[in-house]
């Protein structure tokens, strides 16, 4: 424990000369790349310059060091401080600082992303460090096991998003004493005053009432500042430091003016700015470092045992999802979370066998996939599920995991009509859709247990973020335990020379019902399951329009704006010869009825890919 003690005079004024050139590399750096969030940056200076150089300990020659504590910008606007923090450690130049901030092909961008190996998470979409910081310290306090803290700076307009409160709430409910939320109350946002503006009275209702300690500080006052951390990091749950300041501090010409949100400062104006601060200084900073921590624990354990099913037999993919997981459990670094559907998911047979590596996150979308990436920040295999539907409150979270090119692992159940009677509020009929345009993503669609449980097992080592589409309903195993399902590959059920039907999951049982009646009638189908809708398998796609004479039938459980035809016709785009497509979809709004009532009122059953087909060949 930390010693606490009042901070003499030269210690004081060390911490205001490291403040000031946290202010004058932020001018420096924004003015000089012509954009920026100044004024954003010098509000927080002081409130930084304490933690790097007394509470966070951090060995900036080792980002790898599993002791480090973590330092989230989730004002990720705020990149001038977070850069010139850099700087003043020692982990970047001055001449990177000024030269390339903001700049074509430089690691400075605009907000903060990964590429920086100082930087856990891509930050900028307001409202998602802290959540993401939630995930780090459930890993530091429930899995690791190691003393870091978990720092996370917000802005005060970030608190009017609800993933902020979603945090919170989950930072309470687990009693997250190595978590400490630094809010830069400034009063002012992007268009004027914030909904609060200096409210700290509020504010301190607010996080009590999330079951967090408030600790409100003048976020200016250096020694305040200081024993508010030191209170933080002795705190036995988790803490908010409400910091009351000024935004533009410093700089006369535009401390505490509501227009200036967002605006580098002309030249002019900087050179002022600098003078008024002091000018150019060349401290370095050497913060507190962590004690050594002992190396991660190897993830590969046994070799996990898939379960295994009789062919013919009808087995949920929910089902097989839950039973992948529960096998997976016998490496140590995978971990599941859950959106309070765990019997519906199935995700609750891993948490019956590993309690210790199942996190309930609630009904709280946002935070389960932060959690996640946060978890995945300290070297986790993450698997989140909950409904396909409900994925999509989620879905800005998602694609900035896409952007942090983290490895986490998505599934959603209770997707497209075939859930039947529940009705539209309960059907995910976009989710291929909009995880397909999330940057370096796999979706698959299994449409038996056998090919679920093999992709489950291959998405725990799939890089960036993948996807599983599992199906309520219980549908025939098709094929024989052992088969190989890589991913970007697909499956040919059945040859044929007339046309080819394809599918994915339930649609997939539908063409081979489709392609037995029109056998009846002499026309030879062939059926492919395109279980990896991302990547698609480009190449089986190109053989059944040279086989079929270009005939194509595209069945899928889902809208047909994105989805699985979507992704075969942009395969084919650049085809020279002619391809003619069936493409059947859910096209209207749906509402209540039995799975097969559904899919026929879709035109999606059996009967409606007959007709289809009939059409063509």
């Amino acid at each position: 424990m930390e010693a606490e003690r009042t901070l003499r005079d030269e210690e004081l004024a060390g911490l205001a000369d490291l403040a000031a050139q946290l202010r004058v590399d932020s001018i420096r750096c924004s003015t000089r790349a012509g954009s920026g969030h100044p004024t954003s940056s010098l509000s927080a200076a002081d409130l930084l310059a304490v933690l790097v150089s007394r509470h966070l300990r951090y060995d900036w020659s080792y980002s790898g060091n599993r002791a480090n504590d973590h330092l989230i910008f989730s004002k990720g606007h705020a990149s001038p401080l977070l850069y010139a923090v850099f700087r003043a450690t020692g982990a970047i130049s001055e001449q990177e600082l000024l030269e390339t901030y903001r700049q074509a092909n430089s690691r400075l961008q605009g907000h903060p992303t990964p590429v920086l190996p100082w930087v856990d998470t891509a930050t900028g979409s307001l409202g998602q460090g802290l959540p993401v910081g939630v995930g780090v310290a459930l890993a530091g306090q429930y899995l690791d096991k190691l003393p870091f803290h978990v720092w996370v700076l917000c802005g005060d307009s970030e608190t009017a998003e609800g993933s902020i409160w979603e945090a919170l709430d989950k930072a309470g409910h687990y009693g997250l004493r190595n978590l400490t939320a630094i809010v830069d109350v400034n009063r002012f946002g992007q268009r004027g005053p914030t909904e609060l503006e200096w409210d700290l009275d509020t504010y301190r209702r607010r996080v009590e009432a999330f079951g967090c300690h408030p600790l409100v500080v003048d976020g200016h006052d250096l020694a305040a500042i200081d024993e508010a951390f030191g209170q933080a990091r002795q705190a036995t749950g988790p803490t908010v430091v409400l910091a009351r300041t000024v935004k533009g501090k410093g700089v006369p010409e535009i401390e505490n003016r509501p227009d200036w949100h967002g605006k580098a400062l002309e030249a002019d104006q900087a050179e002022r700015a600098v003078q008024a601060l002091g000018g150019v200084r060349q401290i370095r900073v050497a913060g507190p470092r962590p004690a050594a921590a002992p190396p991660a624990p190897a993830p590969a354990g046994q070799q996990p045992e898939l379960p295994r099913y009789e062919k013919g037999a009808k087995v949920a993919t929910r089902n097989a999802y839950g039973d992948a997981l529960r096998a997976l459990g016998v490496r140590p670094d995978v971990v599941v979370l859950d959106g309070e559907v765990s019997d519906s998911t199935r995700a609750d047979k891993f948490g019956e066998a590993y309690p210790d590596r199942f996190f309930e996150m609630f009904i709280a979308e946002q935070q389960l996939i932060a959690a996640a990436v946060g978890l995945r920040v300290r070297g986790y295999r993450p698997f989140a599920a909950t409904f396909a539907a409900f994925l999509s409150r989620a879905y800005d979270f998602i694609r900035m995991a896409g952007i942090s090119r983290a490895d986490i692992a998505l599934a959603g159940s209770h997707a497209g009509v075939e859930i039947g009677p529940d009705g539209p509020s309960q059907m995910g009929l976009e989710d291929l859709a909009a995880l397909r345009a999330v940057h370096g993503s796999t979706v698959l669609y299994p449409s038996d247990a056998v090919s679920c449980a093999a992709l489950v097992a291959a998405m725990v080592d799939c890089e960036g973020v993948s996807y599983l589409r599992t199906t309520r309903g219980k549908y025939p195993v098709l094929y024989d335990n052992g088969d190989d399902f890589p991913i970007g590959g697909s499956k040919l059920l059945r040859d044929g020379t007339d046309v080819t039907l394809i599918g994915a999951g339930v649609t997939v049982h539908n063409c081979l019902a489709a392609a037995d009646e029109l056998a009846r009638e002499g026309i030879d189908a062939r059926v492919i399951d395109l279980y990896s809708v991302k990547p698609i398998d480009r190449q089986r796609l190109l053989d059944a329009v040279r086989d079929t004479g270009g005939r194509l039938v595209v069945v899928e459980d889902h809208y047909p704006q994105g989805g699985l035809g979507s992704a075969v016709l942009e395969a084919l785009a650049d085809l020279a010869e002619p391809v003619r497509v069936n493409h059947l979809a859910v096209r209207g709004l749906p509402g209540s009825g039995t799975p097969v009532q559904q899919m026929d009122r879709a035109g999606i059953g059996a009967h409606a890919i007959v007709g289809a087909a009939r059409a063509l060949a």
